[in-house]
């Protein structure tokens, strides 16, 4: 039996032994590999084939190393080194990580800081902005401190993070947000020895920005985004930023269109709940300046060209119907396509911006400058009606003399105008009537000179008699005055 065990112990290795066929044990095998001499023994036998082994392998190692030589060595498989997990090294499986760390005592501190990536779109219509951001937490849990000699930290990507306490902050207010995942997802962890971690992730938000838009488009923006924990009160978990207002970091490179970026800066508030209590809540305000020439080019300058293109018609005779009237209309309709334009993109608030002033006092310059045509050609033809109905007077029937003249205005002055036609027409019929009225308009081109006449008539005419072609010379000087001094009270007051 001690033959068998040490036949086991001095087995060479499984590469240098022979083939063993069926039946044959370690004696026969060693007897038949090994030639033995009168008087060895089994153990003589078994140290003889140990050391011809040894020095089979040592001759094996040496041609290896030789140049040219083509035999392979194979090298050790490091994969089946033993080494040492993270989660061990980390002692995962000896806590509970579903606790925060310093659980039942003072509130863990976490800090926070982020840097801006970019400032992509603000909406006007949903009254939004989308953002994107690197978020950082920074806090010290005890349970995952490891020993290390050379103080050095350890990096994890995101399915470490899954294992252990993490804080679980949200952004308030808003709509859609995501953490980027190409090519991987983009989380890493930051271990260091005395238990501190390091939390990064790269997100981005889209969240609610409530705008007041009286001012559009000479306003000002002020929008915030703000960081909170979602179950932790401020008994458990208190947020703060880390480095004060230099937690936050921008790109210089960020710009917008139609915005120009003033001002970031952060705050930190408490927010109340009244069924679950107090939270700290941390704010990135940023204030926005919106850029002015875009909506001067495609507003106000096509707007003022209408208004002053609507001023064309007074210079115009007021006899060109056909010039006068499509004018109007085209420059009416004109602002009103500016109008429906400008709406279009903005949302529908219930209170007056400062474009629609603008462009509203626009439209009823625009309008008004129809009307003035309008009352212009009205009176014009109430005017030629009443001239022409004046010169259907009675001829002087012999009266030259002058105070034959007055004597007939006189007695008619005393009477009713439609008892005085009534009576000249009842007396005379025939083709050749003659109308008894004395004529009170003479023609100016004759150079006769106007009689002084007292009838009702005569004073009716003279009373409402108006210049039409005053009421076009009025208008060119006060409809630009008027809209001259609408522009400089408008932009003074919406330029401060």
């Amino acid at each position: 039996m001690s033959a068998f065990y040490c036949a086991r112990a001095f087995s060479p290795p499984e590469r240098f032994r022979p083939a063993a066929k069926p039946g044959e044990n370690i004696y026969t095998l060693m007897r038949s590999s090994v030639q033995t001499k009168p008087g060895e023994n089994i153990y003589t036998l078994m140290l003889s084939y140990q050391t011809r082994s040894k020095r089979e392998t040592s001759r094996r190692e040496r041609e290896a190393h030789k140049p040219g030589s083509t035999l392979l060595m194979r090298n050790p498989d490091v994969t089946k080194a033993p080494f040492t997990k993270s989660e061990q090294l980390l002692e995962l499986d000896d806590h509970d990580f579903t606790m925060r760390p310093g659980f039942g005592g003072a509130a863990i501190p976490v800090g926070v800081d982020v840097q801006l990536e970019s400032l992509d779109t603000i909406s006007e219509v949903d009254m939004d902005f989308t953002i994107t951001l690197y978020l950082r937490h920074y806090w010290k849990d005890e349970r995952l401190s490891f020993p290390s000699n050379t103080n050095q930290s350890m990096t994890f990507d995101g399915r470490l993070v899954k294992k252990i306490w993490v804080p679980d902050t949200f952004f308030v207010h808003s709509k859609r947000s995501f953490i980027h995942d190409t090519t991987t997802e983009n989380v890493m962890l930051r271990v260091y020895p005395d238990g501190k971690v390091l939390y990064s992730l790269r997100v981005t938000v889209t969240a609610m920005c409530n705008m007041d838009l009286s001012h559009f488009p000479l306003d000002t923006q002020t929008c915030s985004l703000e960081i909170e924990s979602y179950a932790y009160t401020d008994d458990d978990l208190m947020l703060y930023w880390k480095r004060g207002n230099k937690s936050l970091q921008t790109d210089e490179k960020i710009s917008l269109s139609q915005f120009l970026i003033q001002e970031f800066h952060t705050t930190t508030k408490l927010a109340f709940y009244s069924s679950t209590g107090w939270y700290n809540r941390l704010y990135i305000n940023f204030t926005l300046r919106r850029h002015i020439f875009f909506f001067l080019l495609q507003t106000y300058f096509p707007a003022t060209l209408m208004v002053m293109l609507s001023w064309v018609s007074f210079w115009i005779d007021r006899r060109a119907v056909p010039a006068r009237v499509p004018l109007g209309i085209t420059t009416v309709l004109t602002m009103s396509t500016i109008i429906t334009g400008v709406n279009a993109s903005m949302p529908r608030v219930s209170y007056i911006k400062a474009v629609d002033i603008y462009l509203w006092v626009s439209f009823v310059f625009v309008f008004l400058s129809v009307i003035e045509y309008a009352a212009v050609n009205y009176l014009s033809t109430v005017q030629e009606r009443k001239i022409q109905s004046s010169r259907q007077l009675p001829c002087s029937c012999g009266m030259t003399h002058p105070g034959q003249m007055m004597m007939m205005s006189s007695s008619y002055s005393d009477m009713d105008m439609m008892t005085t036609g009534n009576y000249g027409m009842s007396e005379l019929n025939g083709d050749k009537q003659e109308q008894f009225l004395v004529n009170l308009v003479l023609d100016n081109e004759q150079g006769t000179q106007r009689p002084a006449v007292t009838s009702k008539s005569s004073l009716l005419i003279d009373t409402h008699a108006i210049d039409t072609h005053a009421i076009d010379k009025y208008s060119r000087v006060i409809f630009p005055g008027a809209y001259s001094l609408f522009n400089i009270i408008y932009w003074s007051i919406y330029l401060q």
